[in-house]
């Protein structure tokens, strides 16, 4: 890695990715095992926790991740604790929450978990609270948490149910983290943070068969935008990560009922699912961890209210 003192953006997430290349949920442990082995005067080697801190520095920040324990949230997690933050895990299940902290803690970093519905208001008002009691500030959140729900049928063949769950799960539970992270953010003093909210390809046009799906992942982009207009001079910056299509426990539950539950029909999805990028592959979760921790970090600070895709390049003839 060579001496500069600042980076381009495409630097940036060059080298942050190759923090992650490979199957992620196949290699992470390992790998962190490595980076924890890294001397402390080896800021030349691509993998070590001085690499990261030289590409992007949050150093003692308080970063929030909500859907913590597993996918982009669980990279996501590794990335700021690597950048040198102290991060707060938010999730349903505690197990998986409670291993990606110890695997955080086992690599040098520090983060906590806290077991929270981020869908329900007392749970995201408890968070904060717990959050802000043990660390004092919010410097960054990402708004990561979400769910499959409102996917697989046609539009007129929902049910209520899944409309509210899917709004729910994708939308309201975005709004009520951002109403909590924002108004905290403006208590604290110094105010200010940055706020990342995860949106999806789907949510720039419609998806069949995914129509619930799309709508609310549509709600997080207008979301953050009207918020990155409200709170800018507050000294709070609001933006999206657009992803595509990554390995992750929801792609693979997409995957499988698409594939109709055989092998040959998940390898076929899988396929297709490769294809609808010109890189030809299916992204890792550390490849949009990487523009998250990007975005909440201070070489992004005058970004807000953008939606930035990271997708293989799948949406680039159209957006």
């Amino acid at each position: 890695m060579r001496e500069a003192e600042t980076w381009s953006v495409a630097e940036v997430l060059e080298q942050a990715g190759k923090l992650f290349v490979g199957r992620y949920e196949a290699r992470h442990a390992g790998m962190l095992q490595d980076i924890a082995r890294q001397p402390a005067n080896s800021p030349h080697d691509p993998d070590s926790k001085q690499a990261w801190s030289r590409i992007v520095s949050l150093d003692s920040k308080i970063v929030l991740v909500t859907g913590g324990s597993s996918g982009i949230g669980q990279a996501a997690a590794h990335a700021f604790a690597l950048a040198g933050a102290k991060v707060v895990i938010a999730a349903r299940g505690a197990e998986r929450g409670e291993q990606t902290v110890s695997a955080i803690r086992r690599a040098g970093g520090e983060a906590r978990f806290i077991q929270a519905d981020v869908s329900r208001t007392a749970d995201v008002d408890r968070l904060l609270r717990e959050t802000v009691a043990s660390y004092g500030r919010l410097d960054a959140a990402f708004n990561n948490a979400a769910t499959a729900d409102g996917a697989f049928a046609l539009t007129a063949d929902f049910e209520e149910n899944q409309f509210d769950t899917a709004v729910s799960m994708n939308l309201k539970s975005v709004w009520l983290c951002m109403k909590a992270e924002i108004r905290q953010m403006i208590a604290q003093m110094p105010a200010g943070g940055a706020i990342v909210n995860t949106s999806s390809v789907n949510g720039l046009g419609g998806a069949a068969g995914g129509a619930l799906y799309s709508a609310a992942k549509a709600g997080v982009l207008a979301l953050t935008k009207a918020a990155a207009l409200e709170y800018a001079t507050y000294g709070i910056r609001v933006n999206a990560l657009v992803a595509g299509a990554f390995r992750t426990p929801m792609l693979n539950r997409v995957i499988d009922v698409a594939g109709g539950g055989t092998a040959e029909g998940r390898q076929a999805v899988e396929a297709q699912y490769a294809d609808l990028s010109p890189m030809r592959r299916i992204g890792e979760p550390g490849e949009a961890a990487a523009a998250a921790v990007w975005l909440c970090s201070d070489a992004a600070s005058f970004v807000t209210g953008h939606s930035m895709i990271v997708d293989g390049g799948m949406t680039a003839a159209t957006r």
